[in-house]
């Protein structure tokens, strides 16, 4: 059974029928709703579609709660499953589904799907995040949602008792909660390599030389400043690991409990790896743009004008040339071996490796 008409319940419908279970919806509105729904489903008032049903997806606002009371007689001995989210973080004291749980004692509540999309419930599990999160204080319930949620291609996680659900409920609701540190980080570096080049590179020339280089600010400037973030942030990818080994050292242990800074420090690497990469991919962007610009073939063709009037016949310097491609070689060949780095740290990929092929690759 599934309580409501809005986009997710027309989307968890759609899923359920697409795997083969008979669907009853109920709507305060079923004849202007039914069209909505795909054909399989019985759409009728809510009251006769908790009659049909024992296990109902309760797919409204935590402020409809209360409109379902006049049905707690009949829902009594069903199992409830509240797939609602909140607008803000800890929104309310108890969670909705411990709300939902005190609306209707006679009931078992699971929380479950809340952090899967309606996009995820229509194009199946293969477009989004397979994981189901499901906690109840009913461990038989439990293994009811979690066997639904398998037929349907996803995989359950039971994340234990009714207590997790106001942590499920605030995941969908968290913006790159891992990712926050090593932003900052790296924005901070950035900003520190940014400010010492332009004063080397624009701010120097002109107090010293009255020369006007501003025009270097978009592109050269931040193009000399990104290799800098990525090497720094690279390094600091492998040095708490160092820093690590030291403790264990000094302590002759491996299970003495590392501070909470370098704690914190180690479980951040993969992120700092990955904000390393981006930045190397924008500095090779950026270099490959550099012969593009306006002010580069003006010196171009200014050097070129400068050596027709002195007559050289030739400019080229083997040594030079010689360095440059070398240079630029050994550059394209650092940034493969750091996507290779990058693209082993991304979970899908990291979960087909065993520990030794990681070891070995990193």
């Amino acid at each position: 059974g599934v309580l409501g008409s809005g986009d997710f319940a027309r989307s968890l419908a759609v899923r359920l029928v697409c795997s083969g279970f008979r669907v009853v919806v109920g709507s305060r509105n079923p004849k202007r709703k039914a069209n909505l729904f795909p054909a399989a489903a019985e759409v009728t008032f809510q009251a006769e579609a908790v009659k049909k049903a024992d296990v109902i997806f309760v797919a409204i606002f935590r402020e409809h709660y209360s409109t379902l009371c006049d049905l707690a007689d009949v829902l009594v001995g069903k199992i409830l499953v509240d797939v609602s989210n909140n607008t803000e973080i800890n929104h309310h004291k108890e969670s909705n589904a411990e709300y939902l749980a005190s609306l209707f004692p006679a009931c078992t509540v699971v929380k479950a799907f809340n952090v899967v999309s309606a996009w995820t419930l229509q194009s199946g599990a293969r477009d989004g995040n397979k994981q189901v999160l499901i906690c109840s204080n009913n461990q038989e319930a439990k293994r009811t949602i979690a066997e639904i949620a398998q037929v349907m291609g996803f995989t359950p996680v039971d994340m234990g008792c009714m207590s997790s659900a106001c942590e499920i409920e605030n995941i969908p609701l968290r913006l790159l909660p891992a990712w926050k540190i090593p932003i900052f980080l790296a924005l901070g570096l950035f900003l520190c390599f940014f400010t010492y080049n332009l004063i080397r590179q624009v701010i120097h020339p002109y107090i010293r030389e009255q020369k006007n280089k501003l025009y270097k600010i978009p592109i050269e400037v931040v193009n000399t400043t990104l290799p800098c973030v990525s090497y720094v942030m690279l390094s600091l990818v492998y040095l708490p690991g160092v820093l690590a080994a030291c403790s264990q050292l000094y302590y002759g242990t491996k299970y003495r409990r590392f501070p909470d800074w370098l704690d914190q420090w180690l479980q951040h690497r993969k992120q700092i790896g990955l904000l390393s990469f981006f930045c190397a991919a924008l500095h090779a962007v950026y270099s490959l743009c550099l012969p593009m610009r306006r002010s580069h073939r003006y010196l171009l063709i200014e050097t070129a004008v400068k050596q027709a009037m002195e007559k050289k016949m030739t400019v080229w310097v083997e040594e030079e040339v010689w360095r440059m491609e070398i240079y630029i070689s050994v550059g394209i060949i650092a940034l493969g071996l750091l996507s290779l780095l990058a693209i082993t740290s991304l979970p899908s990929i990291a979960n087909s490796l065993n520990w030794r092929e990681f070891s070995f690759i990193q």
